[in-house]
């Protein structure tokens, strides 16, 4: 969305909540008015007025930072909002619940979008009932800008353009590994997580995106040779040592699965990509394996029933609007390894990427991951054959988001190797 009529480069939509007020400060750090114009937006004028005079007393580039007020329940503040906008940048969630009318204004006023969403289910809705209206448009609808699945489907795309560029060929399987880290989570992201499992109980369309590997990938191609998440231990055939479920997968992988799709299968129609939890070698990485998958199988299974899911809910998870302090936020970290297994006209070769961030992955990292997906959005930073539809990182923005992720602290490196010439 580059029209000069816009007022505003950047909408936060959220900003007083725990990933919007980190998304809002770091916007506010990075860039100066006169680079980037941000508003911060929501429903309560004295909580944005009180964000303002926080952001303004931590930048001094910042006298003001424009306010607008509306309702996610409210669909024509919310297209006064996007018509206002080159791009929306939501951190309202449970998607499920409150997501659909802002998606529904930023496609009837041609506005672009991102947001952090893991809700599979509701991304499956978007894609159904917006994309053909948002590539009509050229709005740019990006879901998944955060942790998920910003690591796993840039990883993926830096290890597939390596791949096509030294060797002129794709891997036909990628294996993204969770390599550590350390964070905390917020009641914000938890309620999600308990939408997605409230919507599998009642609605038969999200208990098939479930079930389906291809599930978000463009109607009639939703099936393929990939088998989906890993559900038990196993050794891995790239790395060797054991490796056990990631709870991220069922998100990650049907993201980058969109990819290949959207971007016209590049990668080959008979691409598999799993993610999963290295647990080490031996018997103690089996039997650290076999925790990691019982607890995960033990937790699915406590949240697929309606009265422990409730029970959960009520008394076990935070409550919306909390979540770590600003130093918590920035003494996480993580580590996302992928590796590629192709083969061209002169045999076999592997890739491998890194990234990561020295930050808690789920507010510090992404605060800067989704925030500078949205300016990759309002400066037109993108490439991407793509000029509109409901997108993913790696096809709606693509490798321009990784070089300023580079550009403000994170680990984005890719490299490779012949197989006949490893030692």
């Amino acid at each position: 969305m580059t029209d000069p009529d816009r007022t505003h480069d950047v909408v936060v939509w959220g900003a007083t909540g725990v990933a919007g007020r980190f998304t809002a400060e770091y916007l506010t750090e990075r860039y100066a008015p006169e680079d980037l114009s941000v508003a911060v937006g929501g429903r309560s004028p004295e909580k944005l007025d009180a964000l303002v005079d926080d952001l303004t007393r931590r930048s001094d580039a910042w006298d003001d930072v424009p306010v607008v007020v509306g309702d996610a329940t409210d669909p024509e503040s919310l297209r006064a909002i996007a018509r206002d906008a080159r791009v929306v940048c939501t951190t309202v969630g449970p998607y499920t619940r409150y997501g659909s009318p802002l998606v529904e204004a930023c496609v009837e006023t041609g506005t672009d979008y991102c947001d952090l969403t893991g809700e599979v289910n509701w991304t499956r809705e978007m894609v159904d009932r917006f994309h053909e209206g948002a590539a009509d448009a050229e709005a740019r609808i990006v879901h998944s800008c955060g942790f998920d699945s910003v690591p796993s489907d840039i990883g993926t795309l830096l290890v597939e353009s390596f791949a096509a560029e030294t060797f002129g060929a794709p891997c036909e399987t990628v294996r993204i590994y969770l390599d550590g880290g350390s964070g905390s989570v917020s009641g914000g992201t938890l309620a999600s997580f308990g939408e997605l499992f409230e919507a599998a109980a009642t609605d038969p369309v999200a208990r098939e995106t479930l079930r389906n590997p291809y599930s978000l990938a463009p109607n009639g191609e939703r099936s393929g040779v990939d088998p989906g998440a890993q559900r038990w231990p196993r050794t891995d055939p790239l790395r060797g040592g054991w490796t056990a479920p990631s709870p991220m997968a069922p998100v990650n992988e049907r993201v980058v699965r969109r990819s290949n799709a959207l971007l016209g299968y590049p990668w080959g129609r008979e691409f598999r990509c799993t993610e999963v939890v290295p647990t080490g070698e031996g018997v103690r990485g089996a039997a650290v394996a076999g925790l990691v998958a019982g607890g995960l199988g033990a937790f699915t299974a406590a949240m697929s029933v309606g009265p422990v899911r409730s029970a959960l809910r009520r008394y076990a998870f935070p409550d919306p609007g909390e979540g770590p302090t600003r130093e918590e936020a920035e003494a996480g970290h993580f580590r996302i390894g992928v590796r590629g297994r192709g083969t061209a006209t002169d045999g076999p070769f592997t890739v491998e990427a890194e990234f990561g961030a020295d930050r808690d992955p789920g507010y510090g990292a992404t605060a800067r991951m989704l925030g500078e997906s949205a300016v990759c959005l309002a400066r037109g930073d993108v490439d991407s054959p793509l000029d509109g539809g409901v997108l993913t990182p790696a096809s709606g923005i693509g490798l321009p988001l990784a070089e300023r992720l580079r550009a403000v602290g994170f680990t984005a490196s890719v490299d490779g190797v012949a197989d006949d010439k490893r030692s």
